[in-house]
C-alpha cells in the first residue's frame, strides 16, 4: 500500500458524508437471507435480510438480524424456527418483490408467486424454486447495543440448521456447486446486488 494513499475518515456517529453510506459496501458483497417463517396461527412469511451469514460448524449456527420488529422476527418468537431459502439470479426478482411493506396476513408466497413445500423437521415451508434451503430451530435472539451500552432497534437472530436441503444437480462429485447454484449477493448501491459464476473461481489451498 502506498505511504501517501489518502483516506476518507469519519466517526460514523457524526455522519458519513457521503452520497450513500459505504459500510454495507465495505461488508459485502454479503449473502441473502431469505427467511420463511409461520406465526402461530400457520400464516406464511417470506422476506429477506441483507444482514445475514453463518456462524458455527458444529453444529451449524446461521443468524440474521432484523432493523425493527418485523413480522419475520415475531413469527421466529412465536414458533422458534425459520428456513433460510438461497436467493439466486433466477429468483432475483421474487426476492425483491417478496420486500414488500405488506400486512401480516399477506403471504408473500401468494405475492410472488413462489410454492410453499413443506418442510421435513419445522413447521415453516420451504421454497419450492430454491435449490438450497436451511431448516432452523432459533438458538438465540439477541437485541443489539451499541458500545455506550445503549440497546438499538434492531434484532439477530441465531438459529441451529438441522434439515438441508440441496438440489441434486449442484453437487459435482459431491462437492456442492457454488457458482452453478447463481446464487446471489447484496452490495452497497441501493440496488446493487452481485452474482457468482466460475470466473470468480480461484483457489488457495491452506498452509501444511
Amino acid at each position: 500500500m502506498p505511504h501517501d494513499i489518502d483516506f476518507h475518515s469519519y466517526a460514523p456517529r457524526q455522519g458519513h458524508g457521503l452520497p450513500h453510506d459505504p459500510f454495507n459496501a465495505i461488508v459485502g458483497p454479503r449473502p441473502i437471507g431469505w427467511i420463511s417463517t409461520c406465526d402461530a396461527a400457520g400464516r406464511l412469511n417470506l422476506a429477506p435480510y441483507s444482514f445475514f451469514n453463518a456462524f458455527n460448524y458444529v453444529p451449524p449456527i446461521v443468524g440474521f438480524a432484523s432493523i425493527g420488529r418485523k413480522d419475520t422476527l415475531r413469527n421466529i418468537e412465536e414458533t422458534g424456527e425459520f428456513v433460510w431459502n438461497l436467493a439466486t439470479r433466477d429468483l432475483a426478482e421474487a426476492m425483491n418483490l417478496s420486500c414488500a411493506a405488506v400486512a401480516p396476513e399477506v403471504s408473500e408466497f401468494d405475492l410472488t408467486g413462489l410454492t410453499p413445500r413443506p418442510s421435513l423437521s419445522v413447521r415453516p415451508p420451504r421454497v419450492q424454486e430454491s435449490p438450497v434451503c436451511f431448516e432452523c430451530r432459533r438458538t438465540q435472539i439477541l437485541q443489539l447495543e451499541g458500545a455506550d451500552g445503549r440497546t438499538v432497534p434492531t434484532w439477530l437472530v441465531l438459529g441451529e440448521v438441522v434439515q438441508v436441503h440441496i438440489a441434486q444437480h449442484l453437487l459435482k462429485d459431491g462437492v456442492y456447486d457454488t457458482a452453478g447454484a447463481g446464487h446471489i449477493l447484496r452490495a452497497g448501491g441501493p440496488a446493487d446486488y452481485f452474482s457468482i459464476g466460475p470466473e470468480q473461481l480461484f483457489r488457495m489451498a491452506r498452509p501444511a
